[in-house]
Formats: C-alpha cells, structure tokens, sequence
C-alpha cells in the first residue's frame, strides 16, 4: 500500500459528525444558537472573564475588522513581519492603510522589536505580533512596546490557540486577539476566525460590522431567529460565522486536552530524533505551555528543495510556511527595514506533517526518512 502522509489532516470523528448533523436537521443554516454557543464556551476555554468574543467566517475576517476597530485607515501604517501569513498583509491594504515590513527574530521567528521600532512614523497606527509554529512571541515586550510608541496591537494568534504564556491562556491578555479555525489548523470549524476584544464597545461594533452593517440584536439571532427592523450607521461586511462552522467547533473545544497532548508528544519525538542531525534545526521550545499548530525544521537552502522531493518520494508531504511578504508583486514597494534573517529563514525553512492523534510510529517513519537522507546526502 503506498504511503501518503500529508502535512495537515482535520480531526474529524463522530463527535463532529453527530454535532454537523444536529445543526442542519435544526435548518438553521446562518448565524445562529450554535454561535452563541461557541462564543460562550470559547471565552470559558481561554479563561477571559474580563473579555469579549466575536466569532467570524476566518482569521483574515477578524485581522480584518481588529484593524478597522481599532481605527486604522487610509494614510496609516501598520508594522508586521514580513514573515507572516498574506492574509493580514491583504487585511491592511483592505483598510486602506500600508503594511511596513519589519524582521523576525533568529531564536523565535516571531517578530524582532527592535526591527519594529526603527520603523515606527508619526504614521504607525498599530503593530501585527504573531506568535509562530510552536514558539510565543514576549508579549511584556510587546506591551512595552506598545504603550512606549502609543500604538495599538494585534495578536495574531493563529498558531497559538491553547497555548499559555506566563501561565495565562493566549486570548486572555492582549489588546486584541485574532484566532483562526480554518481546516488545517490544530482545531477547526470548517472556516472560522474570532476576535477577542477587551470592551463592550468594540465587541458590539464588531457585532454590526460582521453583518453587513446591521444593528440587529445578536441576542435575536442567538435565539435561531431574527430582527426584520434594525438601523445601518457603519460600514459592514458578510463576516458572520455559520451554525454549522460553529456546532463543529463546539465539538472541537471539547477535545483541546487530547488535541494538545498529542501534538506535544509528536513535536517531541520529531526533535528527540531530528535535534542531533548536523545540518538539521529544530524549533526552539519544549512544547510544554504550547499546543503546537506547526513542526519545522530548517535546513541548508540547498537542500531543502532535495529533501522535499526525497520526502515526497516516500510518501510524506511537507510545507513552507512562509513566503515573506516584501516577495510578493503587490507588497514589493512597501517600506520595509532589514529583513535579513526572514531571507534566511524563508530559503530554509521546511514544514513537517503535524496532526491531532498523529501516531507517534507516523513520526518515527518522517523522521527515519529524513535522517536517511542526510546520511545518503554526505
């Protein structure tokens, strides 16, 4: 039989099943019970008593509408890694602001303040921190940061959702959080984004601004129903999360323990049998606080094209994650400072098969693989 091992699979079993089904036997194929539901309980899972969450249709939707409430427009600037995903770059130019490109830092690849903080204009209206793979960014810092340059921040966890930092969850203490569920991350709703928000006032213009602008009780719709009269005063957008993405995610919220063990134990295995290989870097963490979304290695740029031929040979697939954004035509005349070790990084960098319940003889089989590879290479 051959092997086919892709870089991402959904954990999708009868729980998800039974909750998909239950949601389109009720009819209730918009915004509905269920994402009420899913806000609940998500706010309860990141232990922010003292927040407020909106569900959306993706992660882009909510970096999306996180920058519009927090007032970026035309003529700003916002400062992001260049090494992130296109998705927040897109976010900024559809609010009519410019993304300025910073670099990363070597040991975390998540985002080099000092970099950021040459770059800062009397035009800097808010930074993107996005913590990477398996490693948080040192968001004290980034507060610092923030309050020191009068900038606002987004916390574009999107690999991070279940992680703690200083022992307080990921969501629970940033100015504004991002997640996203989309299918390949460690838990999915089909599609979906959240943003968490620390005042009633922004989560209810959040609330209008998901629904095209309507000022329609949530409340309603949470009841399966809706409001025939309401009032447009905003600007809004078809970004509401459906009953179904939701009822899945539910299912989801209540596997996180399983989700996160197993991919810690997969992540430790690949660095057990990976960490001592002379041309091989593993990521910088214990997975012990983190429930990992990605496992990378970095390898000599030379090889990395070889070794994913080799690897896709037997029948693993692997990914890069990601192309930095000052490579792409559109980004190509932003401002930007040093980027030289995203260059780095993104010519070498190599992501491996990671899913939820992965057996660990999957991973023994990826790492023998690639260790016969450079034993082949030498």
């Amino acid at each position: 039989m051959k092997i086919n091992i892709p870089v991402f699979k959904p954990l999708i079993e009868h729980e998800e099943i039974g909750e998909a089904t239950r949601s389109l036997e009720r009819g209730w194929l918009g915004m509905g019970s269920s994402v009420g539901e899913f806000e609940e309980k998500l706010k309860a899972y990141i232990q922010a008593d003292d927040r407020y969450v909106v569900a959306l249709s993706t992660g882009h939707a909510a970096i999306h509408l996180g920058l519009l409430v927090m007032g970026v427009g035309p003529g700003d600037e916002v400062i992001t890694p260049s090494f992130n995903n296109v998705a927040d770059f897109q976010a900024i130019l559809a609010t009519g602001a410019t993304p300025v490109f910073c670099d990363i830092d070597p040991d975390t690849l998540c985002i080099d303040l000092d970099s950021a903080k040459a770059l800062v204009t009397k035009n800097t209206k808010a930074i993107i921190v996005m913590d990477y793979d398996c490693v948080l960014c040192d968001h004290n810092l980034v507060k610092q940061f923030a309050q020191k340059h009068d900038v606002r921040v987004i916390h574009d966890a999107a690999h991070s959702f279940g992680s703690k930092y200083n022992g307080k969850m990921v969501g629970s203490f940033s100015d504004v959080t991002m997640f996203s569920f989309d299918p390949v991350k460690a838990m999915t709703c089909i599609d979906g984004g959240v943003l968490v928000v620390k005042t009633e006032e922004e989560m209810l213009r959040l609330r209008e601004m998901r629904l095209i602008g309507m000022a329609q009780p949530s409340e309603v719709m949470y009841q399966d129903s809706r409001a025939w009269t309401y009032d447009v005063k905003d600007i809004g957008f078809r970004y509401h999360m459906p009953n179904l993405h939701a009822a899945i995610g539910c299912a989801q919220l209540g596997k996180m323990g399983r989700i996160t063990q197993s991919r810690r134990e997969v992540c430790a295995l690949y660095t057990r049998l990976l960490g001592d290989l002379e041309l091989v870097q593993t990521p910088n963490s214990d997975f012990k606080d983190v429930t990992p979304f990605l496992y990378y290695i970095m390898v000599p740029e030379d090889h990395r094209d070889l070794l994913r031929e080799y690897l896709s040979s037997t029948g693993v697939d692997t990914g890069i994650h990601w192309q930095p954004g000052h490579r792409f035509s559109l980004f190509k005349d932003c401002r930007r400072g040093d980027l030289s070790v995203t260059e780095q990084v993104a010519d070498r960098i190599l992501s491996l098969p990671l899913h939820s319940m992965m057996s660990l003889d999957t991973a023994a089989y990826v790492a023998k693989c690639i260790v016969k590879y450079f034993e082949s290479a030498q």
